[in-house]
């Protein structure tokens, strides 16, 4: 006789995930690739792509052509050479000189410093010095203009401060918010967790279901009575744990290497951290269930990868895309998680700030769970 009065009895579609969460937990362990995946990788996301994708612009050579010859002319080109983004390159005796040295790209920028400078500058007048830069590569030349125009600007600024003579003010005072140096890296930081997470929890499940596939051990599970939804939560939840682990791995190194720790709350991160991973684990589930073999799972993951790295905000602001482009990010998964960790990380805004992007993965994740148990079928 059935004993349905007895608390202790777990549920029967609960005792089986549970047993294939301990199968699936088990054939991670002993698998030789996965477990050093998951550490290496992220050490590997952390300490090296912060320090090789920047924006930020040095050792731009400087070539001088100074007319003046005075005290405050070599002031401003010993400035110059001290910077550590500026590299005084050349010191040509003339303009033309200097234009052929920009042409042989000996040179990045020119600047001539005319004659009678100082004693303009004692007159209370207004010199200009002519800066010049090489167009060809456009970012390195402007950025490194610019360079070159704030550190003049710091030495007058010095120098008429040590004489007591008084400068025109500037008309825009700049003050950068959140990250006061315009670290390039302070900002790639934040985004470059989400790659992990979408790695962790995104593709390597769909990987490991396919590869279930190609070696036939599925239809073991084909056959049986497990339901799609226990059999895909099985499938899951290892790489749902994974993520939050991968994901407080990479907030250690990013706080021991580079000092850098949420200004926001914690909480929030996990919180978005855990939608996100349901939303990549419903893609790549149903990418999975889609596929027949490795090599055509590969392809369409790739295809994600180069969507999701160029249309999230991940390397180019998203203001920045045509208008059409942007419409398409909102379907996007990446681009709200981004934001999230961004925001949190940087500005320390607070959940109640973020219900859009959390209400979106939140939505999303709903959407690719359904989509990943539904496409899942069930022969024999």
């Amino acid at each position: 006789m059935k004993n349905c009065n007895n608390p202790i009895l777990p549920d029967k579609n609960m005792r089986t995930l549970l047993t294939l969460l301990q199968k699936e937990f088990i054939l991670l362990i002993r698998n030789p690739f996965i477990p050093r995946m998951l550490i290496i990788y992220p050490v590997m996301v952390m300490l090296v792509i912060p320090m090789v994708t920047t924006m930020d612009v040095r050792n731009v050579s400087v070539a001088a052509v100074d007319n003046d010859r005075s005290q405050t002319s070599r002031r401003i080109i010993a400035d110059i050479q001290a910077s550590p983004y500026l590299i005084l390159g050349a010191y040509p005796s003339s303009y033309s000189d200097a234009l052929s040295a920009l042409e042989s790209d000996q040179a990045d920028v020119i600047i001539q410093i005319p004659s009678g400078y100082e004693k303009s500058l004692t007159l209370q007048e207004t010199p200009a010095i002519d800066i010049a830069a090489n167009g060809v590569n456009a970012m390195k030349g402007m950025i490194g203009a610019q360079y070159v125009t704030q550190c003049i600007s710091n030495t007058l600024r010095a120098i008429s401060k040590e004489s007591g003579n008084a400068m025109p003010s500037d008309p825009v005072s700049v003050e950068n918010l959140y990250n006061v140096t315009l670290d390039y890296r302070i900002y790639m930081i934040p985004a470059l967790m989400v790659i992990l997470v979408i790695m962790i929890c995104g593709f390597l499940p769909a990987l490991n279901l396919v590869e279930e596939k190609e070696s036939g051990s599925i239809e073991q599970i084909n056959v049986s009575p497990v339901s799609r939804l226990t059999f895909t939560l099985s499938k899951l939840i290892p790489y749902w744990i994974a993520g939050l682990a991968i994901l407080s791995l990479a907030m250690l190194i990013a706080r021991m290497a580079y000092g850098l720790t949420p200004a926001g709350s914690v909480g929030t991160i996990y919180m978005a951290t855990f939608l996100f991973s349901l939303v990549m684990s419903g893609i790549g589930i149903t990418i999975a269930n889609g596929s027949s073999n490795m090599q055509q799972c590969m392809y369409v993951m790739f295809f994600f990868i180069i969507i999701f790295q160029l249309m999230s905000g991940l390397m180019t602001p998203i203001d920045s895309m045509p208008q059409w482009a942007q419409y398409i990010t909102y379907a996007i998964p990446p681009r709200y998680f981004i934001e999230i960790m961004r925001s949190v990380y940087l500005k320390g805004t607070p959940a109640t700030e973020l219900m859009f992007q959390l209400s979106a993965l939140m939505s999303m994740a709903a959407a690719m769970s359904a989509i990943a148990a539904a496409t899942y079928r069930k022969r024999g």
